[in-house]
């Protein structure tokens, strides 16, 4: 590749010469239309400084700067940003940029089109790593010299003053850092929107799901309008449903880049956004996207006002869907039987709840008025209403479709939403009785039964109490343990029999309750804040089941997730590949975290001691070698936790290198316990995140092949020879029963699966046990049988063992 390429020209292995960013979007470009543009690689970079003679010159700089205060790295930054930008752009590559933005002009039909020029992080980038979000973005750029200008604007950015001392506080030289820069057309949106490639309301994977409004994006994703919404059949390509809404306004961009909302004529507010054609092509490409990952998709979408159908469907974002791709199977509905219907909108969470309207017009008044099981009614939320979303019993609001923040939150939080009403604030009356409907879509006066749920109510009231009895009276030698995340729902499984919580996950009160950095709350000097919330967290489901066990895995993070917390995009490195990068025990390790990783052990040690909790184990993610679990079990101690009779300490046996080597292992921890996943993927070779081999065979990636399960067998027999304990919580024993008798039969001490998967495991288990204790028997009868004796010897082993065995 030259120093200027296509973007359909790049795939995700060309990420070290022109960034993640444009590597991700050249994949997207293979199957669907993406804005047209090129990227001026991080090579083009690297010749700009050699030619130039810039490179001497930074380093010099940056040298004379190492060990300064803040104002000396500002100097320095404004030095070298200056050198960048005020030095003439070498022919050669100002002359291939030239050429690529003259085509895309020709491409658009436009003398001088206007585009976006934006920084693509390389695999060396650490300054934009470190700083995601920090290098510069211009948009509405025009013309050659505008284009090569801002080119050399976006490099510059490169040595912020912070992405300077960031990388000397990480050892980084400076010479090592380059970047790729992505110029693409910039769409002027006339609609804009999401689609999912099944219902997000309700997980029907028969069906594409369009909302579209007038103008960007952000209108309909901020729930600012409520959106047209398009129902599409998979298999017929045809709308078998379509609702068009009043859009009163329109998200637009100003001269200046910016975003401003504008008032839309009453013809074109109730007109729709997005014509047949352009639903089905839109529908077409989701489902070629979605065959391609494999998996069911949110994807962005933007219409260009400029260009001619088709040509002018464009797809900007695509992520996984995150709710219903995660469920097994549908909730239980639950449906009103009748009752006044007060209010009328889009049916956004299923679920039936009844409570005290609250109009919460602001944020104020949610903190002044809300209380925990009322109905918040509101215009629409944003993430800044999440705190009050969780207190209430349902949401309804005036604007919003299925894809608006209310209605995506409220399926995650697992609460009914009726979204898009339109005029809920103003016909609904504070402090009154009302029934929401998120399966219908509507508000009913009153309290109204919820018909089939009541069913239910009475069968698990009836029965719930026998049938769990039954359960736990089922003897296991093998335990069975249960797997956590969010620590509210342990008051939902805390009766279910299981032995204790063989893994809780950290970071959802990471992410839901303190949502900041634990480094950024450092130093804001609120590390405090961050102990107090995850010792509350802990604390809820330790109480809820002792004396049982909660094992609490430390959190495992990747360093794209910490990017999202607020804060985290100034203490992150931009990796290429996260999943096998800065996570687990090297994290708490190192010297840039280690702070950050004393503020968890600070939040155990005050939920066991300062409350009392002392059935509180820890766990060790992603452990990779023995010199770092030293340091690992080092860091405990200094923090006042010590291994003894009743404080465990486990590791994930994730890595190869501790089920190969778990003597060596051995004198820093208690047990183990196997994430099959990550074990899978690094036994086999395969990318776990990456569904294309086992779109050719699933075998690719499966818990079961052999080398993952002798893998895990050696891991039991070697543990086992030095006394300690082995568990497995991945995915395997939730999902395949085979696994489960591999497991009991190879001894291991315990297996923690999934809240849905407690019952069925723990009648497995004991049959598997059981069924080896007969063949062991059936062994020991035969052995006496043929021993040397009289026949009445024979006559007595006849007897014994009939009775055992019938």
């Amino acid at each position: 590749m030259g120093l200027v390429v296509w973007l359909e020209e790049v795939s995700r292995r060309d990420h070290p010469l022109v960034g993640g960013k444009a590597a991700n979007l050249g994949e997207v470009a293979r199957i669907a239309r993406v804005p047209p543009g090129f990227v001026v690689t991080a090579e083009a970079f690297r010749r700009f400084l050699e030619a130039t003679g810039l490179k001497p010159k930074i380093l010099e700089t940056l040298k004379a700067v190492r060990g300064g205060g803040p104002e000396d790295y500002e100097r320095a930054s404004a030095s070298v940003r200056g050198l960048i930008e005020t030095t003439a752009m070498p022919e050669d590559i100002a002359g291939e940029i030239a050429a690529a933005y003259a085509r895309l002009s020709e491409l658009a039909g436009a003398r001088d089109v206007p585009v976006a020029v934006r920084s693509s992080a390389t695999a060396e980038d650490i300054g934009e790593a470190s700083f995601a979000g920090q290098q510069d973005t211009y948009l509405n750029v025009r013309g050659v010299e505008g284009v090569i200008d801002h080119v050399k604007k976006v490099w510059a950015s490169l040595y912020s003053a912070r992405a300077i001392y960031y990388r000397e506080q990480m050892g980084i030289p400076h010479e090592t850092v380059s970047m790729a820069v992505l110029v693409q057309k910039l769409v002027n949106a006339r609609s804009a929107g999401v689609m999912f490639t099944l219902d997000p309301t309700n997980g029907d994977t028969s069906k594409v799901v369009i909302e579209a409004g007038w103008g960007l994006g952000e209108g309909v994703a901020r729930g600012i309008v409520t959106p047209d919404e398009f129902v599409v059949d998979k298999a017929t390509l045809k709308i078998v449903e379509r609702r068009i809404s009043r859009k009163r306004v329109a998200v637009v961009r100003d001269e200046a880049g910016l975003t401003k909302e504008v008032e839309l004529p009453e013809e074109k507010a109730s007109a729709p956004s997005l014509d047949d054609s352009e639903v089905v092509e839109y529908a077409k490409m989701a489902l070629e996207l979605e065959r391609y990952y494999g998996r069911p998709l949110d994807i962005e979408f933007s219409v260009d006002a400029d260009m001619q159908f088709p040509r002018n469907l464009f797809i900007v974002q695509v992520r996984p869907e995150t709710v219903w791709s995660r469920r097994e199977r549908a909730p239980e509905r639950r449906e009103t039987g009748g009752g006044t219907v007060v209010a009328k909108g889009i049916a956004a969470s299923p679920g039936v709840a009844v409570g005290r309207a609250k109009i919460c017009l602001t944020l104020d008044d949610a903190r002044r008025k809300l209380q925990k099981g009322d109905i918040l009614v509101t215009r629409m939320t944003d993430p800044d209403w999440v705190p009050y979303m969780r207190l209430a019993s349902a949401i309804v609001t005036d604007e919003g479709g299925r894809t608006s923040h209310a209605a995506i939150v409220s399926r995650e939080l697992g609460i009914p939403a009726v979204v898009g009403t339109g005029n809920a604030t103003q016909v609904l009356r504070d402090g009154e009785m009302y029934t929401v409907d998120g399966g219908k879509g509507v508000v009913l006066a009153g309290a109204v039964e919820a018909k089939a749920e009541a069913k239910i109510a009475e069968a698990v009231a009836a029965g719930r109490e026998i049938v769990l009895h039954i359960y736990r009276a089922i003897p296991t030698g093998t335990k069975v343990y249960m797997n956590l995340g969010e620590p509210e729902k342990i008051e939902e499984y805390k009766d279910l029999p299981f032995d204790g919580i063989g893994l809780m996950r950290i970071e959802f009160v990471i992410s839901s309750w303190i949502g900041e950095h634990p480094l950024y709350l450092l130093s804001v000097g609120q590390e405090q804040k961050f102990v107090d919330k995850m010792a509350e967290g802990i604390a809820k489901v330790a109480s809820a089941i002792y004396p049982r066990p909660v094992v609490v895995r430390f959190s495992d993070f990747k360093t794209n997730e910490y990017r999202s917390l607020r804060g985290g995009e100034k203490f992150e490195p931009e990796e290429r590949n996260p999943m096998l990068g800065w996570r687990g025990v090297s994290r708490y390790v190192s010297p840039q975290y280690e702070k950050a990783f004393r503020l968890e052990l600070k939040a155990v040690k005050k939920a066991r001691e300062e409350l009392g909790l002392t059935n509180i184990w820890v766990m060790a993610p992603f452990v990779r070698t023995v010199w770092e679990a030293e340091r690992f079990a080092k860091l405990l101690e200094e923090e006042g936790l010590y291994r003894d009779r009743d404080f465990k300490v486990w590791a994930m046996a994730e890595v190869p290198s501790v089920a190969f080597m778990a003597e060596e292992f051995a004198p820093y921890f208690d047990g183990f316990s196997v994430g099959s996943n990550d074990l899978t993927q690094l036994t086999l070779g395969v990318d776990r995140d990456n569904d294309f081999l086992v779109r050719i065979n699933p075998k690719y990636f499966d818990e079961r092949e052999a080398p993952v399960l002798k893998a895990i067998y050696e891991l039991i027999d070697r543990a086992h020879r030095h006394g300690l304990t082995v568990s497995i919580c991945g995915q395997g024993p939730s999902v395949y029963p085979q696994m489960v008798e591999f497991l009991v039969r190879a001894g291991i001490d315990s297996v923690s699966v999934n809240p849905d998967a407690v019952l069925n495991t723990r009648v497995l288990v004991a049959s598997i046990e059981m069924k080896a204790l007969r063949e062991r028997l059936d062994a020991v009868y035969r052995a006496l049988y043929k021993a040397d004796g009289d026949e009445e010897f024979r006559e007595i082993v006849r007897k014994v063992f009939g009775r055992l065995r019938y």
